[in-house]
């Protein structure tokens, strides 16, 4: 499951991800729901961030506006460990009296905390809710299971392409507006300075990959009748998958340096100036400012195939969701509301740079903060999920996308053969 984009600029391996980090699926729950008290006291999890005084101080407001409006009513809140969170999830699915009532979670964990019987379905509250109407779509998907809420989107990380604006200007390029273009200056900057990646790619950096296959038409998946299949194998998937590997190699960035990159390393190497040009997300803005590109950077939408497209981006990002087991319905979905709501995720934005789902307000935060347009541009275009199936949470711990893109880079498997390797463990994960 996609833990948060934030945890990719943060280190985490993409395949865990992005910034894009997996959980372990916690073992099926058999307890059921809770109930409906309207008093006592609400417990929440949320996820512990680098530097977390600023989401603590926005949060409280959130729970201070909610205690207000239920008299007697008392919220805790625990910050907990990103890394220990799939054992901790996994008691409190099978534990509902040590569980939490409400809950941050990756927003590709939903459809396998559905599936443990974890999450509470919220459809009809979330319908009903005024600020629900303003959600992206993509947002809206990642909470949603065969047509039923299980959450509220808290907010969403895109990527696109930063590149350095003084190399673009010493060898006469433009911001490239095609694939074939940004392969093209990407050759022409690793050959006018050898010591840099011309676009530093990663051969672990699925989410920084996915574009180009969706960019091509190709899609991860299908379903029918609830049921996935994989579709890495079809001709347009194969078309984008090989788009991207083709940037490996000698004149832009070389397999023995490469394949073993995720997102964070690449990231890494444009802020540090050894990069012309990186996939990098909303969320790495900070690093980036503070690297030795500082003040000598662009960032543009990430080109499609052909010019005035936009590749579709990975919509990673967080949630708000309440547990099945809560004995405190009512008041756990207001707190759900008021912790993933417009005022909160305002204050998110400009307390941590988290990108809203609510596209006006994300569209307010980008006048305010120029550097998000970009981002919101590609999120304006279409952004793309991840299978809202339970199996893909083990399809992603299982690195089979980053083992797939890199056997090709290294040599060890034509483009065919890994692929269709690749959709074996996929079913594999789906059907099981």
């Amino acid at each position: 499951m996609h833990l948060s984009a934030r945890l990719a600029a943060a280190g985490a391996a993409l395949a865990l991800t992005a910034l894009t980090a997996t959980a372990c699926a916690p073992a099926t729950s058999d307890g059921a729901a809770g109930g409906d008290s309207r008093t006592g006291t609400l417990r929440v999890w949320l996820f512990r961030e680098v530097g977390n005084a600023p989401k603590e101080k926005v949060v409280r407001q959130a729970v201070a506006d909610f205690t207000a409006a239920h008299k007697g009513v008392k919220v805790t809140v625990d910050y907990i460990p990103v890394d220990t969170r799939a054992q901790r999830v996994k008691a409190a699915f099978n534990d509902p009296s040590g569980a939490p009532d409400v809950i941050e979670y990756g927003n590709t964990d939903t459809a396998g905390y559905v599936a443990d019987g974890g999450l509470a379905d919220v459809t009809k509250e979330f319908g009903a809710w005024s600020e629900a109407k303003d959600t992206d779509p993509t947002a809206r998907r990642s909470v949603t299971v065969a047509g039923k809420i299980y959450g509220a989107p808290l907010f969403v990380g895109v990527r696109a392409l930063y590149y350095r604006t003084d190399l673009f200007e010493e060898l006469h390029l433009r911001p490239p507006a095609t694939q074939d273009e940004m392969a093209a200056a990407a050759r022409k900057i690793r050959a006018a300075h050898p010591e840099m990646y011309g676009l530093a790619v990663g051969g672990a950096y699925t989410y920084g990959a996915l574009p180009f296959l969706w960019s091509a038409g190709g899609a991860l998946a299908t379903e029918k009748d609830g049921a996935f299949t994989a579709a890495v194998t079809t001709p347009a998937a194969r078309k984008g998958i090989a788009a991207y590997t083709g940037l490996f190699g000698d004149d832009n960035c070389p397999a023995a340096k490469c394949a073993g990159m995720n997102g964070n390393d690449t990231v890494t190497a444009f802020a540090a100036g050894r990069a012309g040009m990186a996939i990098g997300g909303d969320f790495n803005h900070r690093a980036v400012e503070a690297g030795k590109v500082k003040g000598e950077y662009g960032v543009v939408p990430l080109p499609g195939r052909k010019k005035g497209e936009i590749a579709p981006a990975f919509a990673g990002g967080n949630n708000i969701g309440v547990l099945r087991s809560t004995s405190h319905r009512t008041l756990a979905v207001d707190l759900m509301k008021r912790l993933a709501g417009k005022e909160t995720q305002r204050g998110l934005f400009d307390a941590m740079g988290f990108l809203p789902t609510f596209t006006d307000i994300r569209a307010a935060a980008a006048k305010r903060q120029p550097y998000v347009k970009p981002f919101v541009d590609t999120l304006d275009a279409g952004a793309e999920f991840v299978p809202a199936a339970p199996g893909w949470a083990t399809v992603d711990a299982s690195l089979v996308l980053p083992t797939m893109y890199q056997q090709i880079v290294s040599g060890r498997k034509s483009v065919d053969a890994a692929a269709t390797e690749a959709a074996h463990a996929m079913d594999g994960a789906f059907h099981k």
